[in-house]
């Protein structure tokens, strides 16, 4: 079969054999050749390779006469850290052997489809998710995504240069594109526990990152009383048990996955902690009142400490709700039961088109762990066959 092939073609770029879970930090080498592994993929298939001012890239089927909107499916390349092998790669690679499929049934589209790969969705580089996509729509300026940086303090500006990106070029696709329909694992257990292979997405939760900066004074472990100490780790350790004690009241979510200590001794009292907080909830109001929740409460445990807190939103995404009509389209008239249509707390690239009024759709396929973001994540062979299939039929109700 098509998918596969490409799959396992695909499947050991950027794999730890130490973990088994994927490193494709964008703008890497394994994330820079999973890009090239995409533009032979296509380029075998006769597609027109695009790729815009940000390194987003797209593969178009335009056959003789196909004309109007194009309808625009895909995903990403990149993971985050020690990330597992589906989310993202499967949308791109799905989409590929769906025009594949497509071409087996001798369908020939009225208009123009293309699959996209894009690039930076996890933010795992650059602290931005979805920064391909952003900057295609305007969410977020050239100017502003340039001089962002990564742990080491690489600009993206400067990686863009370094890879033979003209910013300036921005995303001329974007205006050709009448519809998106995103195919990717499912991150969670909703379509396990409804036994139910492929399913669409209603919504996507608003959610955001949050800095916290706490500073304190440096000092020696074994020499300075605790009485004497400001010591910013005590007030980090309260605000994370604060922010899991507000997410699990409130029935949301909230993380602090990534910490940065100096001078990370292990015989020194640190003089600054800054962790990063992911908060995700089902409403924009809920959202609000849950961060204000945990930054209240670590403000309150500073001025015990006699630390300093700073917070700052690096990104927050409000709630998105995909087009009803488009996919009722998508999941109805089908044998069988139509797909089920649940909600999704992870964002996506789909998220950032719907909101900039972009009519989009989301697919999902099982995902029997329900684990995401660790290499435990999976989808079996047969699910996967039975997202092409879906995807395939998407794209024929809409391109013809």
């Amino acid at each position: 079969m098509t998918f596969e092939r490409l799959w396992s073609d695909l499947a050991p770029v950027g794999r730890s054999t130490a973990s088994g879970g994927y490193f494709r930090q964008p703008f890497g080498s394994a994330e820079r050749e999973a890009h090239a592994w995409f533009v032979e993929a296509a380029t075998a298939r006769d597609l027109r390779v695009e790729t815009d001012g940000f390194g987003t890239t797209l593969a178009w089927w335009e056959p003789e006469g196909a004309d109007g909107p194009a309808v625009l499916t895909g995903s990403h390349l990149d993971s985050v850290l020690d990330g597992g092998a589906f989310d993202g790669p499967l949308g791109v690679v799905s989409g590929l052997a769906a025009i594949d499929l497509l071409r087996a049934r001798g369908v020939v589209p009225r208009r123009p489809i293309a699959v996209a790969a894009f690039v930076e969705e996890e933010g795992s580089r650059f602290g931005l998710a979805c920064l391909g996509s952003r900057l295609a729509t305007g969410t977020t300026t050239p100017e502003a995504a340039a001089a962002l940086t990564d742990r080491d303090g690489t600009r993206l500006g400067d990686v863009w240069a370094d890879v033979g990106l003209d910013p300036s070029a921005g995303s001329p696709w974007l205006a050709r594109v009448g519809a998106f329909v995103e195919l990717h694992v499912e991150q969670g257990r909703d379509l396990v526990d409804r036994d139910a292979a492929v399913g669409a997405a209603s919504a996507i939760w608003p959610h955001g990152r949050y800095r916290f900066d706490v500073t304190g004074e440096a000092n020696h472990a074994g020499t300075t009383r605790m009485e004497d100490r400001v010591d910013p780790m005590l007030t980090f350790a309260m605000t994370a048990l604060a922010a899991n004690k507000q997410a699990r009241l409130a029935g949301q979510r909230a993380t602090f996955g990534r910490v940065d200590v100096a001078p990370n001794g292990t015989n020194a009292v640190p003089s600054r902690v800054t962790a990063w907080l992911d908060a995700r909830c089902s409403t924009d109001e809920g959202l609000q009142t849950l961060v204000a929740a945990i930054t209240e409460q670590a403000a309150q445990r500073a001025g015990r400490d006699g630390t300093t807190l700073v917070v700052t939103a690096e990104s927050v995404s409000p709630a998105v709700t995909f087009d009803a009509d488009l996919t009722a389209r998508l999941v109805t008239g089908h044998d069988g039961p139509d797909w089920p249509v649940v909600p999704t707390q992870a964002g996506h690239d789909a998220g950032v088109l719907a909101a900039a009024g972009v009519p989009t759709a989301m697919l999902f396929v099982r995902n029997p762990t329900g684990v995401s973001h660790a290499p435990s994540e999976h989808a079996g062979t047969a699910d996967c066959l039975a997202g092409v299939e879906a995807l395939a039929t998407s794209l024929e109700r809409l391109a013809g």
